[in-house]
């Protein structure tokens, strides 16, 4: 799963300082508990000291064999048992009080008394209130451990989301850039060296794809202005020599095919340099425009070439369609999907043009193939072997969509219709 450079650096951070604190954490634990029971021993060696020299001092104290209120008991050992060392640990004992076993500290030594004899000295402390306190301690350390890493989190998700929010402006002006399109170039100052070198590397690179991009619109202009002229008068000619009674079928056919290759680079021709002007923004005059009236023009305007191929065409009109647009590119727009919808129709076919508040549906027969929705927008991208094609129609359509933020077209292919969608405050 992808995650965004914050939410990277802020996980890793989280699992090292969990690693580290917790390791601190156990450390500490173990420390305080090691000095518990250091501070618990010292207070049995020296009671195992006034109790043995009790003991010389009252013999009657040898006899006390059980645990008492004194918590001690004395109790004679064999010679080979007896061990010059003092043994401590931890044990379960039962409280009346409680009625339940309660931790206690022992401490087991072994001595001579007065008379020479072995015995063995244990002594026990109830643990409980020591207990209690690393219970406290550990409960404290805890919280104190949750605290820390959170406040960590929140810290340095802060101080990330201000570094960082450099970064995302520049990614930000980067997904918005086209081609074409001006942006905004204000001059950006950036606190962090690296970040400012970024973007003036990015301004740069920039303005250096624009300069290409405007060399390139400019040729594709001049030539096709170059070329249309030329073009033209070729195809009046040969349209002369087509009239002349002296060539024979074969002729004719020939000079019919010369002349539809011409009609082609032609329309070729026109479609760059409409492209080229789309792209220089030389059309940026704006009105209010009736999409839907539009479309009712333009299909009233296309009624011979619409009852060439038999087509029936149905306007539903649920809503009205209007936008602030340059009403020259609406009419390259619709025109486009319209004589698309019709020339890609079967005889006797079928389109569905429905007009919403914020979308224009056309909707026709055809192929029953669906059109691949990923390359149909590309230019001089063809499905088929259609020959008369320039493959530059619906490029011109998404080329103006471009030009108007909140605008979309999309193709779909349900019920074995073709939809192209054009819709507007696209969020």
């Amino acid at each position: 799963m992808k995650v965004s450079l914050k939410y990277y650096t802020i996980k890793y951070l989280i699992t090292i300082l969990l690693l580290i604190i917790a390791v601190w954490a156990a450390l500490f634990y173990a420390y305080i508990l090691d000095e518990v029971y250091d501070n618990v021993d010292d207070g049995l060696k020296n009671r195992k000291i006034q109790i043995i020299k009790a003991v010389y001092l009252d013999e009657n104290l040898l006899k006390n064999n059980e645990f008492g209120f004194n918590e001690f008991k004395i109790n004679a050992i064999s010679a080979s048992e007896y061990k010059d060392k003092n043994s401590l640990y931890n044990k379960m004992y039962y409280m009346e009080y409680d009625d339940e076993d309660q931790p206690y500290r022992v401490l087991k030594t072994d001595f001579i008394d007065q008379f020479g004899k072995h015995q063995q000295l244990t002594i026990r402390t109830s643990t409980v209130e020591e207990d209690e306190l690393v219970y406290d301690l550990t409960t404290a350390l805890i919280v104190l451990y949750l605290l820390l890493v959170a406040s960590i989190i929140v810290v340095n998700g802060f101080l990330l989301h201000k570094a960082m929010k450099p970064f995302y402006l520049i990614l930000d002006k980067l997904k918005k850039y086209q081609f074409g399109i001006p942006s905004s170039h204000e001059p950006q100052s950036y606190s962090i060296r690296e970040f400012e070198e970024l973007n003036v590397e990015i301004n740069e690179m920039i303005s250096r794809n624009e300069l290409v991009f405007d060399q390139q619109k400019q040729f594709i202009e001049n030539a096709s202005h170059e070329l249309q002229t030329p073009l033209a008068i070729v195809i009046n000619k040969i349209d002369l020599v087509i009239q002349n009674d002296d060539l024979d079928r074969k002729n004719i056919n020939f000079f019919n095919e010369v002349k539809n290759d011409l009609k082609r680079m032609a329309g070729l021709n026109k479609s760059l340099l409409m492209l080229s002007k789309i792209e220089n923004n030389q059309f940026n005059t704006l009105a209010n425009v009736n999409f839907t009236m539009l479309i009712k023009e333009l299909v009233d305007s296309y009624e011979d070439f619409i009852g060439y191929k038999k087509i029936e065409v149905n306007v539903l009109e649920k809503e009205v369609f209007e936008a602030v647009f340059n009403p020259d590119l609406a009419n390259i727009l619709i025109s486009n999907l319209l004589k698309n919808s019709v020339k890609y129709n079967h005889q006797d076919g079928k389109l569905n043009i429905i007009t919403e508040r914020d979308r224009v549906i056309f909707q026709n027969t055809g192929s029953k193939i669906p059109l691949d929705s990923l390359q149909i927008f590309n230019r001089f991208y063809k499905q088929g072997s259609d020959q008369s094609s320039t493959g530059l129609g619906l490029s011109i359509i998404k080329t103006i969509i471009k030009q108007y933020p909140g605008w979309d077209i999309v193709y779909e292919f349900v019920d074995e219709m073709h939809r192209f969608i054009l819709s507007k405050n696209k969020r």
